[in-house]
């Protein structure tokens, strides 16, 4: 069996993930599970430098945390930061509201979207881009129902057996 073609397209890919700047901080897994996603963004973020060193060494958690348009301006709420140590007297508030920066257009997109019945705005990733700045991707979301979840649930068990029984069958 020749790996010729196929070794060099996963170099291809291992020469791309290296990018130093570019990485995944945090996902939030649950939200796709907990709502349908309609439409996602991406947004700037600000924060201060002990909260930037924070994310370089992976401490943080959107899992819990929502987005909100209050007087004008987006907000994420609930995020946690972990607090960087060195920086003690100059450090951050761990759960404080960060303000998120887009453009007056998706503002305005945002804001008429929270305003229709069940919408949501959810946090889905928070990564550094190419440039190494910090964004986050944004979901436009409406809340799942119970029996929703249910049948989420039971595509996914029933994708899983589909595979097991095509990767066992193809064995045997």
């Amino acid at each position: 069996m020749d790996l010729g073609p196929r070794l060099a397209y996963f170099e291809a890919i291992m020469v791309e993930k290296s990018d130093p700047n570019s990485k995944l901080i945090a996902e939030n897994r649950r939200a796709r599970f907990d709502y349908h996603i309609e439409s996602d963004l991406e947004a700037g973020i600000m924060l201060f430098g002990s909260e930037v060193k924070s994310l370089r060494q992976g401490g943080s958690n959107i899992a819990e945390s929502y987005a909100s348009v209050e007087q004008g301006e987006l907000w994420l709420i609930n995020g946690y930061i972990a607090p960087y140590l060195p920086a003690k007297t100059f450090g951050h508030e761990e759960r404080r509201r960060r303000k998120l920066l887009v453009s007056r257009k998706e503002l305005s997109r945002l804001n008429q979207a929270v305003g229709r019945e069940g919408m949501t705005i959810v946090p889905l990733k928070l990564y550094f881009d190419d440039r190494g700045f910090v964004k986050l991707k944004l979901g436009v979301a409406k809340g799942k129902k119970q029996a929703d979840k249910r049948e989420t649930s039971a595509k996914r068990d029933w994708e899983r057996q589909k595979a097991r029984i095509l990767k066992h069958g193809a064995r045997g």
